[in-house]
């Protein structure tokens, strides 16, 4: 495992922050860390990464304590925080040489130029880092985060500000990064990127997790399933495909609950290959969001 935390409780000053943390996090696994504002989130991955001491419990990465062997922790770690840390005066090329040569790396204007496109970035020639958008820093401290190929990344909020194209571009990062083994720690609020990235998440509420492990097997255990509307340009075909309930037929809309063991990306694939002529399609609850709300509203004030 690249990341084990068991029974994490922390204090800040005297004050409980984490109660009970649990977290498991292995090669090749993007883990959806979520949860309400002030839930503990930051304060988990700030124990994650050795700066914060807790009170009871273990935390392992790469089976190393990271507070007595930072060291070696951190030589295999990227870490992109919610607040990024930029230098406004320099631009993303100077910006990246010196971060690179922190990790005792050079690197060429075409490699420099080939971790700029790999995360989406293309600023006019002499831009300063001061005048980017949020989007745009948000891709520098990706790009940042990389420079030294880690084996674990952690993101904290790495999609906001982005508008939907640029979060599809990241997506498309983080999946083929995992694809090459690379674990990736993904703290969000927004549950889409945890339903497109994600097959395994831990919800955390007060400094407690309430839910961790496998997302499919969450969903089915709280009976969550997924149900959308379709419109379709004529008759379903009288095959059943796996992994879909019909529920209704209203007005020329077609209610589905899909079975949450499978993506809706692939029951939309199997529904068009089995011959369904999809026209429009809504979703109308469930699935992941559903569970979160389950678990926290009514620990919310």
């Amino acid at each position: 495992m690249l990341i084990e935390i068991d029974k994490l409780a922390l204090s800040i000053r005297g004050v409980a922050i984490l109660h009970d943390v649990r977290l498991s996090l292995g090669e090749g696994e993007i883990y959806g860390l979520i949860g309400p504002n002030g839930a503990g989130k930051s304060t988990t991955i700030a124990a994650a990464l050795g700066l914060l001491a807790p009170a009871a419990g273990t935390v392992r990465v790469f089976g190393r304590d990271p507070r007595r062997e930072a060291r070696a922790v951190h030589a295999g770690l990227g870490i992109l925080p919610e607040q990024g840390g930029f230098y406004d005066w320099m631009t993303c090329e100077r910006y990246l040489t010196f971060f690179a040569r922190l990790h005792g790396r050079s690197l060429s204007q075409s490699e420099l130029r080939d971790r700029l496109a790999r995360v989406g970035l293309a600023p006019r020639p002499g831009q300063p880092i001061g005048s980017y958008s949020r989007g745009m820093r948000q891709r520098l401290g990706l790009a940042r985060a990389l420079l030294n190929d880690p084996l674990l990344l952690i993101l904290d909020e790495p999609t906001s500000g982005l508008d939907p194209r640029g979060r599809r571009d990241i997506h498309d990062v983080l999946l083929a990064l995992a694809e090459r083994g690379v674990g990736i720690l993904f703290s969000t609020h927004l549950l889409d990127d945890v339903d497109r990235l994600c097959r395994r998440i831990g919800i955390i509420v007060e400094g407690r997790t309430v839910a961790e492990g496998d997302v499919a097997e969450l969903l089915r255990s709280k009976s969550c399933v997924q149900r959308y509307r379709l419109r379709l340009a004529g008759e379903p075909p009288r095959a059943e495909v796996s992994h879909v309930k019909i529920v209704a037929l209203d007005g020329g809309w077609w209610t589905l609950d899909l079975d949450p063991a499978r993506p809706p990306q692939a029951v939309w694939h199997d529904l068009i290959a089995a011959g369904w002529q999809i026209v429009e399609l809504r979703r109308e609850g469930g699935g992941l969001e559903d569970l979160y709300l389950a678990l926290t509203e009514r620990r919310v004030a």
